[in-house]
């Protein structure tokens, strides 16, 4: 879309004044007296046109959130991380190419070299650590220190791809950047961060924190909803914050950085870099850069990236065929700040709110609620309607072309690609591979006799137990440092549903929730979702 081509902010919405009463209204379940809730900015052309504060960023003292109120950004850090490497990289204390066991030679060798450049556009195959950690029971809330994050990698040989292969994104790539840009440096990420991008630039109040005990002025408290629906202080008291995650910021330093991401004073040719895609896939670019995605809502390009971090969301991201940019920071974990920052360019555009949708294409995945599975790769995912709008597995899908649909990733990165099909099956495409999903009966069958067992792989040092009992079925994970208890649920032959029982819900929602899908085969279960893939665990005899 050319420059002459874009949407004039008088013509869709009337005026500014307009758009910011679409925007609180957005916002208005927080901008309550006793709410935490998020900062918002959004400019177009380098023009403030809105700036919202909305609800307290303390509750105790009902002290409001301001643009100088510090809060976590989440994953925005890895934009940070990666930068800093090629600042690095320019220096000549690295490359791009180096495999990360020159830097780590403790790593463990894995099927095809994994180089830097893999790991910050994640198609390095390492499963994520975060999804490890889970997997094995290990609470955020537990003593999480790098040694031990580091610890589960070094035991963990295997990974979902071998490198180059796929797109999985990956807390484990970023955790491993940090490490190499303090090793060849011999500084402290903050010492760099401060020296090389943070201090040039003037954003005064942004910085790595590590724990949720450190005090820092202005420091906002972070939330989640309790079981009763109160509103609860949130930590991840035992878990150190690195390289993927650990950013602290405020709404004015991080509308500093998006003004140096349009124009920069700081990295230029570093920053065009990681806007580009950051590898091939099946021969096809990928929509992750360097630590930025890549994606489109309504045909438009966006650039940017999301967090979430112990009872905090943040959005960052421009769509330049618009010349519009959005922050949002959240001090709570209810916010959906993607989401939020596509319904403002809705609000921009003078549109309904939400994805567009043919009436046809909506009234067929109205018909098609249900759990899909693809038997190739046990990807399951959930439709099912939220206010009348078709979701799938909770996320927002838009219709591309008639009758293609894309679902709009909050959590991960990927492209994958839905067409529904008269036979009620939907193909998908990733990258190009085909994909079938089949509707799973409303019916499920019982839980396999023979999948009662112990399973295990020294080599991850980990061991599984199936568990069968008269009205239900468990699965317990054990690693040298943690155990999981999980429910396990039918859904087809052989096909469980894993949900920790730490996470599951009472009654049990339709449809279900699940965290992992267990496939139970004559000698092994597989182990498959979220960001693992293909975790394969012989019976023990």
């Amino acid at each position: 879309m050319t420059e002459n081509q874009m949407p004039a902010l008088e013509d869709s919405c009337g005026s500014s004044a307009n758009l910011s009463v679409r925007i609180d209204a957005l916002f208005a379940p927080w901008a309550k007296a006793d709410s935490p809730g998020a900062v918002v900015a959004v400019r177009r052309d380098g023009r403030e046109i809105h700036r919202g504060y909305y609800g307290l960023a303390h509750l105790p003292h009902t002290i409001p959130l301001s643009g100088h109120s510090v809060i976590r950004i989440g994953s925005q850090t890895k934009q940070f991380t990666v930068l800093l490497a090629m600042i690095l990289e320019t220096e000549g204390k690295l490359s791009f190419q180096d495999d990360v066991r020159r830097h780590l030679p403790w790593l463990p060798e894995f099927p095809r070299t994994i180089t830097l450049q893999h790991l910050a556009a994640n198609v390095s195959g390492l499963r994520d650590y975060f999804e490890i950690m889970a997997l094995v029971g290990q609470s955020p809330l537990s003593p999480t220190p790098v040694t031990l994050q580091l610890r589960m990698l070094r035991e963990h040989a295997a990974v979902n791809f071998p490198a180059g292969d796929d797109l999985s994104y990956s807390n484990t790539g970023f955790l491993l950047l940090q490490q190499v840009i303090e090793q060849v440096s011999g500084r402290s990420y903050n010492e760099l961060l401060h020296d090389r991008i943070t201090g040039p630039l003037g954003m005064r109040d942004t910085r790595m924190m590590k724990h949720d005990d450190e005090i820092l002025p202005n420091l906002a408290d972070h939330h989640t909803k309790g079981p009763d629906g109160t509103w609860r202080r949130a930590f991840w008291s035992g878990y150190e914050a690195n390289g993927d995650g650990a950013i602290v910021s405020t709404l004015d330093d991080m509308l500093i950085w998006l003004t140096n991401l349009n124009d920069p004073k700081v990295g230029a040719a570093e920053l065009a870099r990681m806007a580009q895609s950051g590898a091939m896939v099946n021969g096809r670019p990928s929509p992750y850069g360097l630590g930025l995605d890549m994606s489109t809502y309504r045909g438009y390009r966006s650039i940017g990236h999301g967090g979430t971090m112990a009872g905090a969301k943040s959005e960052g991201v421009r769509f330049p065929d618009l010349g519009l940019d959005i922050i949002i920071v959240a001090n709570t974990d209810d916010i959906a700040p993607f989401l939020m920052a596509r319904r403002i360019v809705d609000a921009v555009l003078g549109l309904p709110p939400g994805p567009p949708h043919s009436t046809a294409a909506s009234a067929r995945f109205a018909a098609a609620t249900g759990l899909y599975r693809d038997e190739t790769t046990d990807d399951v995912f959930a439709i099912a309607l939220k206010n009348g709008v078709p979701v799938l597995s909770g996320d927002e899908i838009e219709e591309v072309e008639p009758g293609v649909f894309e679902r709009l990733l909050q959590r991960n990165v990927g492209s994958l690609r839905l067409i529904p099909r008269p036979d009620g099956d939907i193909d998908g495409d990733w990258f190009g591979r085909k994909r079938r999903y089949r509707r799973l009966d409303d019916v499920a069958p019982a839980v396999p006799a023979n999948a009662a067992g112990r399973y295990g792989d020294p080599t991850l040092a980990l061991e599984a137990e199936i568990v069968l009992e008269a009205d239900a079925a468990r699965l317990r994970i054990h690693s040298s440092f943690a155990q999981l208890e999980a429910v396990l649920r039918p859904v087809a032959p052989g096909l469980l549903l894993v949900q920790p029982i730490s996470e599951a819900k009472v009654p049990e929602p339709e449809p279900p929730t699940w965290r992992w899908v267990v496939r139970v085969l004559p000698e092994s279960i597989l182990i498959n979702g979220g960001r693992i893939m293909g975790l394969r665990l012989p019976r023990l005899h």
